[in-house]
């Protein structure tokens, strides 16, 4: 068996801090109404059109983020591009026989045949067959993160040997030190090959938000990382005051973020789900007051068929008073950590 230490010194290492900065916070609309997974403003045009069987729109959003170097948002739009592709084909089947060598056809192209692979009990063999698309969307545009960030889920999902993951790893940094894609998809891989490993992910997650620029979104790393152990009941006991600690980061950067921002809401709804197994109501509160109308399917899917019900359930619990919200809405608590247990496990998700 390999040790985790052993994968982690590639993980490890110092990168390169980036400009500062930080926006406002404003007052969050007044209101009941809220909407699962919503788009922002520059993807809801695209998601629209493409509605409607039209692809311009969201070729010139991805070109947008291309040339501007946007990898945080560029990767955010190809997962929702690649998404609604799932389903409504139509347009992007037009957009690639139009254009088949363009960087973002072939960015949404990898993405999408990942997405069409990855619920099949056969993943790890069908994932193998996708790589040259991949590989065709690397080397499209060398500067962008975004396909190495899909080649980390990839070999995640086929299983691949951690030296070659350690490759990947480089090569994505390399090009963006602080992508928060890139890093998620490392945390999970640390989660799914060594089952239990709460504290090497909690290590990597920690030296990343450490290094990172505070504006970054890899301080809401370590927060990830306490919602995977909070919700997976194996490994050995981690001390709440590092949970405690991770939150406190998290809390940090989403104050630097304006309320009902749909931006930021992933990062603030999964914020929420570890404020409340924490038991910091107050905490939690004021993140909901943040959140706004923009729910999220995860984690709240973790818990419920019904996420968005959730939702609206622990948000009328925690605001309608000053104590804590009604236990038959809490999401429930997982068991205890138990002993430590490695191993090529489920692929579970940090």
């Amino acid at each position: 068996m390999v040790d985790t230490m052993a994968l982690l010194p590639a993980f490890l290492r110092p990168t390169r801090m980036t400009r500062r900065a930080s926006r406002p916070a404003a007052a969050p609309p007044a209101g009941d109404e809220a909407v699962l997974d919503a788009p922002d403003e520059r993807l809801s045009p695209a998601l629209v059109a493409a509605g409607r069987g039209e692809y311009d729109a969201a070729a010139a959003l991805l070109a947008a983020t291309r040339t501007a170097a946007e990898w945080e948002i560029r990767d955010r739009c190809t997962k929702r591009l690649a998404a609604f592709a799932r389903s409504r084909p139509e347009w992007f089947e037009e957009w690639h026989a139009d254009a088949p060598d363009d960087p973002d056809v072939r960015l949404v192209a990898a993405q999408l045949a990942v997405d069409r692979v990855w619920p099949s009990p056969a993943r790890a063999e069908l994932l193998r067959e996708v790589s040259p698309l991949i590989t065709a969307a690397a080397r499209a545009d060398d500067r962008d993160p975004v396909p190495w960030r899909i080649a980390l889920d990839h070999a995640r999902g086929s299983r691949a040997g951690h030296r070659y993951f350690e490759e990947l790893w480089e090569a994505a940094v390399r090009r963006a030190p602080h992508h928060y894609g890139c890093h998620v998809a490392a945390l999970r891989y640390l989660g799914t090959f060594w089952h239990g490993s709460h504290h090497e992910c909690f290590d990597f997650a920690d030296l990343a938000a450490q290094d990172a620029p505070a504006d970054s979104l890899v301080q809401a790393l370590p927060a990830r990382a306490a919602l995977g152990y909070l919700t997976d009941g194996c490994g050995p006991r981690v001390p709440w005051e590092r949970l405690h600690a991770a939150a406190d980061r998290a809390l940090a950067l989403s104050g630097r973020f304006p309320a009902a921002d749909p931006w930021p809401a992933e990062i603030r709804n999964k914020l929420v789900y570890v404020l409340l197994r924490l038991e910091r109501w107050d905490d939690a509160r004021a993140q909901l007051r943040l959140i706004g109308p923009y729910a999220t399917s995860f984690p709240w899917d973790r818990v419920s068929e019904d996420p968005l019900s959730l939702f609206l359930g622990l948000r009328e619990g925690l605001l309608k008073g000053t104590g804590r919200p009604d236990p038959d809405v809490l999401p429930p608590a997982p068991p205890r950590p138990r002993s430590e247990h490695r191993g090529h496990a489920r692929a579970g998700d940090h």
